[in-house]
């Protein structure tokens, strides 16, 4: 019996390690380069909306005719 110990321990061990080996690892890292965020959609929308006002302004107090 404690010769069947003697060899079986190693052999769980063995497994044992083998499985903690394989087991997934999951690390995080900052990105390398800074994030950025494209503001070109509202600072248009803002343009438009300035010549929106300065044409309805000339239309309101020049004559087109």
């Amino acid at each position: 019996m404690k010769d069947r110990l003697k060899l079986s321990l190693p052999v769980v061990a063995l497994c044992l390690g083998s499985l903690v080996s394989c087991s997934p690892t999951v690390t995080l890292q900052a990105p390398s380069e800074p994030i950025t965020i494209n503001l070109n959609i509202k600072l248009d929308a803002d343009v438009r909306l300035r010549v929106e006002e300065k044409a309805k302004q000339d239309v309101a107090t020049k004559p087109v005719f």
